[in-house]
């Protein structure tokens, strides 16, 4: 109020080079809806094992896998469902088994989330991104995308 001190700011704006990755629609084959916790629970565990997980959905449920140097790491979700607790709940929901490579790396950026809600859900489909969706209210929700690792096939 009595302007004794006058600051002034000149910032250079960024330009950034980069392209527009689109998301196509896409109708995935496997959606797996589980706590938000267990996901967490198991990137973090798997993480210490390899930087890769290998995620494996079947009829029976829905596997994590992780191989290094140390060895290999193996969770295994079976369908449940609870009705005093649906949040706890592990539901596949899938028209075709589909088996996906990611990065942990990634994975654990995005299950940093887990504390927004309770369940999380998993849409895979091959060869396309997968959407780690956090439903936070209705119609409000976190979403994130990950391309799949490609493989170098050495044949």
């Amino acid at each position: 109020p009595n302007q004794e001190k006058v600051s002034d700011f000149e910032i250079k704006l960024m330009e950034l080079d980069g392209d527009h990755l689109g998301i196509p629609d896409t109708d995935y084959k496997c959606v797996v809806k589980m706590p938000s916790s267990e996901l967490q629970r198991i990137c973090r565990d798997l993480s210490q094992i390899g930087d890769s997980v290998i995620i494996t959905v079947t009829k029976e449920g829905v596997q994590f896998s992780a191989q290094g140097d140390l060895g290999s790491g193996n969770i295994k979700l079976a369908q449940t469902s609870n009705a005093d607790k649906p949040e706890e709940a592990v539901v596949v929901d899938m028209t075709e088994a589909v088996s996906m490579t990611y990065s942990l790396r990634y994975f654990n950026i995005f299950a940093k989330a887990a504390p927004l809600s309770t369940q999380v859900s998993l849409s895979l489909t091959d060869n396309v991104p997968a959407v780690i969706e956090f439903p936070i209210e209705d119609m409000v929700y976190v979403r994130f995308y990950l391309a799949p690792k490609i493989e170098d096939d050495a044949d």
